[in-house]
């Protein structure tokens, strides 16, 4: 289902620009996507009480239900820049309408990078002017331009009977649900309407995005978003919505992958939990735990952390006789008590990628995940200097 090489739907072209907002003034920093056909648009946008001016304006935007163009910035986040912030805001989405043709009404933004700081309106203006003659189907130019601290773009895409669906993200610290832990724009040609499409992007993003932390901490800036173009005409719901979870599943590994410091991805499985949300806290406290964060990272098989972090959720159900966690695969606890195994083998284990956490909690059927990555020394070099570098 998921293609080798990704690239955008029918109909959907993109641009990148080098405005200078970044320190090296030629590395790209504007992005624009777009459907040369009208869109059914739906999205999730985070629930910080401090969202930004785009987020702002997408509350708007996203209400009716439809778009064409995405222009994302990075650099600067414009986020606590008051109501100045969101006329910036409005004005890059009124200067990509003019580049592509649409109403401004019709144009979503996306800014990501440093809080509190105006956008450089003359940088973007000059930017912006003239990526509507540049627009073209390779995708991987504006995926670079909307990076922050990411290593490498990140374009997912998958089959869906006749037409594509792409998603195109950023993310790697800052990063935590309510939602949505990152920039995605999702593009697909399958005719999907406004409602159907944000009620799937939900359950999707309930599996995926919604179980995904780096570091615990949920983003002023944060929006998924999803346009169906209908150039390929309909699909089958059952197969866009697996299309769908696949494609958004990958998207969250690669950004957990690729969180700021981060060497591997970490996946923690729970089941027999009382309910689903008991079982998606329970493995987001050991995801979440930086004692759990550095022993993946150290290979180090101390799978009392384990038990910790389990533990510590105490309005949770866990009866400690009860539990058994499997640590790559091999069993460190029974009964609630660590049991003999193969120590140096884990430890070898525990230097690949991905590190993969499975517990039992014997109290009931439901399950829950999360998805992390390890901590390293370079999460704190990476922050400690992020608003000056």
């Amino acid at each position: 289902m998921l293609l080798d090489e990704p690239r955008l739907p029918q109909d959907f072209v993109s641009a990148a620009r080098a405005a200078g907002m970044r320190p090296d003034p030629d590395a790209p920093d504007l992005a624009l996507f777009h459907s040369r056909r009208p869109a059914a648009a739906a999205g999730l946008l985070t629930r910080n009480h401090f969202p930004g001016a785009p987020i702002l304006l997408a509350r708007e935007r996203l209400a009716a239900g439809h778009l064409r163009t995405v222009v994302v910035n990075a650099r600067f986040s414009n986020v606590a820049t008051g109501p100045g912030g969101l006329q910036d805001a409005r004005e890059m989405a009124e200067l990509a309408a003019r580049e592509t043709g649409v109403s401004p009404e019709e144009v979503l933004v996306g800014s990501t990078g440093i809080i509190g700081r105006r956008l450089p309106m003359d940088r973007i203006r000059r930017g912006i002017q003239g990526m509507g003659e540049a627009l073209a189907s390779d995708v991987w130019p504006a995926a670079r331009a909307i990076l922050t601290t990411d290593t490498h773009p990140k374009v997912v895409s998958a089959r869906v009977d006749g037409a594509i669906l792409t998603a195109v993200g950023k993310g790697a610290g800052m990063v935590s649900p309510n939602l949505a832990t990152m920039l995605v724009y999702l593009f697909t040609d399958a005719a999907v309407p406004a409602p159907d499409l944000d009620r799937m992007l939900r359950s999707a993003a309930a599996r995926s995005f919604q179980v995904l932390s780096i570091d615990t901490d949920t983003s002023t800036s944060d929006m998924v978003v999803a346009l169906a173009n209908g150039a390929a005409g309909d699909v089958s719901g059952d197969s866009f919505q697996a299309a769908l979870d696949a494609v958004c599943l990958r998207m969250a590994e690669l950004v957990a992958r690729d969180g700021e410091g981060a060497t591997k991805l970490l996946r923690v499985q729970v089941s027999g939990a009382v309910d689903r949300g008991e079982g998606g806290r329970i493995a987001r406290s050991v995801a979440d735990s930086p004692l759990v964060k550095t022993m993946a990272y150290g290979a180090d098989p101390n799978v009392g952390r384990l038990l910790m972090a389990v533990g510590k959720c105490v309005s949770c159900r866990v009866v400690p006789e009860r539990v058994r966690i499997t640590l790559q695969g091999v069993e460190g606890i029974r009964n609630g008590v660590p049991v003999d195994f193969p120590e140096a083998r884990v430890r070898e284990l525990l230097g690949g990628d991905p590190v993969d956490v499975r517990i039992d909690l014997g109290v009931g059927s439901s399950e829950g995940m999360a998805l992390g990555c390890d901590l390293t020394e370079g999460y704190v070099e990476e922050n400690a200097a992020y608003a000056s570098s």
